[in-house]
């Protein structure tokens, strides 16, 4: 492959160092139709390597391909757009682009802040009932515009917002005209909803008119999506639910049958009136199962629910309320058709769907609890018959609730990466990325992996372990407590700068930071009541304390915001601390999850891939939150000295070499040496 030939779409004049191999080895796997899982450290210029790869195959193709790029964060969809903006400064071939995020974030209307569902009532009336104006404006030039050069979605939404035309104030909805503009564009970026929640990907992806099969994908910070998949899958079944969802069908069929409502067919009255009464029936049976889940848990935290309990459950409803009604016009020629077991679960989860009415103040979540019932039911009727979906039972709320897990994202993802023409999947902790292969069911004859080194983490970004302290229960005290806040206390007195810590829960925080008696920084500590407000400072608050020359020490958890959503740009940090690993705690779903895993992956990659390896990437993610650019320098510092053992070791990238410090002198004196000979900037 020429010189040429990879720089064409590359966002800067010279490759960064890796970023060649990242860009060569994507192409070759997607000139292929196949899936390149990049394992790619922070500073190697992933994001631009991953378009310039799309964007070349993307060239080559007779047919036209829309590139989607997928990532968590609304952040990071700045980077993206800026980083296109730098292409077609380059590039005489200009690319166009679509920036999206969800339609309530986009939307310009005076309820736009309402919650979820309630939103999307309030959108759907108005557009149907033809009072939304700027839904049904048009304006071709707004088109035009974005396609011209990329849009920051922010800036989409203000054009849209004062759009004149003839020289009149005409808004219009940004969200419509983005799905509009789509499929003309050569890059669209998203939510990783767009593809892999079903909902949003058939009523999306139709409405830009865009096919798997011509898509090439990038996901980005690949190592979140299959946490993301079973965190959009879980669903929640409580005897409120139940209750709350009847009587809103209740009131759905009463608003059914009042005069002066055309148009509704006698059919779908009958349809509401069956679905009362089979929620009737359940009423009474979940109060009773409920009852009984209560008796089983005898002290336990959680037990076991069998799916087929559930099932059961509805079919037994669905069961007596036939009886009742006898039978309904259900098929297309309109002739009588008794009610069976799996038609009937269908059409119960059809009208739940359906229903519409005023949301309580009291909702969970801004969602009808009809929906969610009908939600549940699809859930169990997908996903029933496998063993990868467990459910569990614990007394939270009022009556105790039962939970759906789904363990394997692969059954959600498998069919998306099997569709879809292309893609390349990246973090700087997609480690192994194997496993991530594995994880998503990317099918094995179209998936290539590689592990990037970063040339300058070892030199900028050294790693010690501390042998004298651990996070293990059995381990823990009063010495060992000591001996991690000196360790604390020496990066603290060792940094010329901020310093971040991290720890497995807020009670592990409090212990070693909060309540320790720290000197020579100021204590910044998240709670888990923060608000996205308290966190959006937390960057500016940084950058003033460093100008007035003061240190901080920032602690939060791994998983947090903290330790995964701030790009901690400019050299913010120094140092960064990470106390113990987090592992999973026991339970239904954790065990349920090493067991499928053991009868998909073997023994041995069982205990890595439901425990061990989850609990180092977290640690990884907040590892790598001080290297944010080739410029930058920092210490990290692991205060557990399990890291050594070979069960996690083996967890951590190949190019990662820890030095074990025997003691906080030890640590303190490492750290002094490395920032008196390694300055900020200064890269070679």
């Amino acid at each position: 492959m020429s010189g040429e030939e990879y720089g064409r779409f590359l966002a800067h004049e010279e490759p960064r160092p890796g970023q060649l191999e990242m860009i060569i080895e994507s192409i070759e796997a997607m000139r292929s139709n196949g899936h390149h899982l990049a394992a790619a450290p922070t500073g190697i210029g992933k994001t631009a390597a991953a378009l310039a790869a799309a964007l070349q195959v993307a060239s080559e193709s007779d047919s036209k391909k829309s590139i989607m790029f997928l990532t968590g964060r609304q952040s990071q969809h700045r980077i993206v757009v800026d980083t296109v903006r730098k292409i077609n400064q380059r590039n005489s071939t200009k690319i166009s682009l679509v920036d999206m995020i969800g339609q309530s974030n986009m939307c310009i209307q005076d309820f736009a802040g309402e919650r979820s569902a309630l939103f999307s009532i309030l959108c759907s009336n108005a557009r149907m009932e033809r009072s939304c104006r700027p839904w049904l404006n048009k304006a071709p030039g707004i088109e035009k515009r974005i396609l011209e050069s990329p849009l920051h979605v922010e800036e989409l939404v203000e054009i849209a917002r004062s759009h004149r035309e003839d020289g009149d104030l005409t808004p219009v909805c940004p969200w419509r005209v983005a799905r509009e503009t789509a499929s003309k564009a050569d890059i669209i970026v998203g939510d990783y909803n767009h593809l892999f929640h079903d909902d949003v990907r058939e009523a999306s992806l139709k409405a830009m008119g865009i096919e798997l099969e011509n898509t090439i994908v990038i996901v980005d910070e690949a190592h979140n999506l299959p946490e993301r998949i079973r965190m959009g899958m879980t669903r929640v079944f409580t005897p409120n639910i139940v209750s709350n969802s009847q009587f809103q069908v209740e009131e759905m069929y009463g608003s059914l049958l009042e005069k002066g409502q055309p148009g509704i067919a006698e059919e779908a009255i009958d349809l509401f009136e069956w679905t009362n009464d089979v929620l009737k029936a359940l009423r009474k049976r979940t109060s009773e199962m409920f009852k009984n889940l209560h008796d089983e848990l005898e002290g336990e935290k959680e037990i076991k629910v069998e799916v087929a309990t559930i099932l059961d459950l509805l079919r037994a409803s669905i069961s007596d309320a036939e009886g009742r009604i006898g039978q309904l016009k259900l098929d297309e020629s309109n002739s009588k058709a008794i009610i069976g077991e799996q038609k009937g679960l269908e059409i119960l989860r059809d009208v739940l769907l359906s229903v519409q009415v005023d949301m309580d103040a009291g909702e969970e979540e801004g969602e009808l609890e009809a929906h969610r019932l009908a939600d549940l039911i699809s859930t169990l009727l997908r996903f029933g018959d496998s063993p990868g979906i467990v459910l569990s039972f614990d007394s939270q709320g009022r009556h105790g609730r039962i939970t759906s897990h789904l363990l394997d994202p692969g059954l959600v993802s498998g069919p998306i990466f099997s569709a879809v023409s292309c893609g390349i999947l990246m973090s700087g902790t997609l480690y192994p990325p194997q496993m991530y292969a594995d994880l998503l069911d990317i099918p094995i004859t179209r998936r290539s992996a590689t592990e990037y080194i970063s040339p300058f983490a070892g030199k900028r970004r050294p790693v010690l372990v501390a042998r004298d302290v651990t996070t293990r229960f059995t381990d823990r005290g009063e010495e060992n407590t000591l001996r991690m806040r000196s360790h604390i206390q020496s990066l603290i007195d060792a940094s010329p700068g901020h310093i971040a810590v991290f720890c497995p829960s807020y009670a592990l925080l409090n212990e070693f930071v909060t309540d320790a008696p720290l000197s020579g920084a100021r204590k910044i500590v998240e709670t888990s009541d923060w608000s996205k407000s308290d966190v959006d400072g937390i960057l500016n608050r940084l950058s003033d304390l460093r100008d007035a020359g003061q240190k901080a020490l920032l602690a939060g958890v791994f998983g947090g915001r903290l330790s995964e959503g701030i790009d901690y740009h400019d050299g913010l940090l120094d140092s960064v601390i990470c106390i113990g690993i987090p592992n999973p705690p026991p339970s239904v779903k954790q065990d349920a999850l090493q067991g499928y895993f053991e009868s998909r992956f073997g023994k041995d990659a069982s205990w890595r891939y439901a425990v061990t390896q989850p609990a180092i990437n977290s640690v990884l993610q907040a590892m790598g939150r001080p290297i944010r650019s080739v410029a930058d320098r920092a210490v990290v510092l692991l205060l557990d000295r399990r890291h050594l053992d070979r069960s996690y070791s083996k967890c951590h990238p190949n190019n990662s070499l820890p030095n074990p410090t025997a003691d906080a002198e030890s640590t303190k004196s490492f750290a002094s040496r490395f920032f008196n000979k390694v300055k900020r900037g200064e890269y070679t």
